[in-house]
């Protein structure tokens, strides 16, 4: 009975850090597609930031045909930017509210991505190992 939690611990802590390793390499994923869908259809103009936090941002702007645009999902690569301050933002002409701060792109999503991986397994194999080692310790029953 000791024997079979152990293993399927072992195999619950390499499959953790195995879906965060696949979580933040399909998020560097979404990010280059965004990126190419705004390259191929680029638009660039000046938006106004209207709150600003760590994972979100929220930006208001206008199209050169006079819609103003308000993405509910805020702009891509908001990293230190102010409420009230005026940035240039590159937008898919064809989705205006696929939007990003200007001169940023996927590489700004890659060092925080690689960083969560080596976290996850620097945890994860230390952990596996002691479970191992546990089982290695464990008496094998003579029938």
């Amino acid at each position: 009975m000791r024997a079979t939690r152990l293993r399927r611990a072992r195999i619950g802590v390499l499959t953790a850090a195995t879906v965060v390793s696949v979580l933040m390499v399909l998020l560097v994923f979404a990010a280059w597609r965004n990126d190419y869908l705004i390259s191929s259809d680029k638009g660039v103009t000046t938006a106004e930031v209207l709150s600003a936090g760590r994972l979100r941002s929220a930006v208001m702007y206008v199209t050169p045909d006079g819609e103003t645009h308000n993405p509910k999902v805020g702009v891509l690569y908001p990293t230190n930017l102010t409420a009230g301050e005026r940035i240039n933002v590159e937008y898919s002409r064809s989705d205006p509210d696929l939007v990003r701060v200007a001169g940023r792109d996927v590489r700004v999503a890659i060092q925080p991505a690689l960083s969560v991986i080596v976290v996850a397994w620097l945890l994860a194999l230390p952990v596996w190992w002691l479970l191992v080692r546990a089982g290695r310790r464990e008496p094998v029953a003579v029938d």
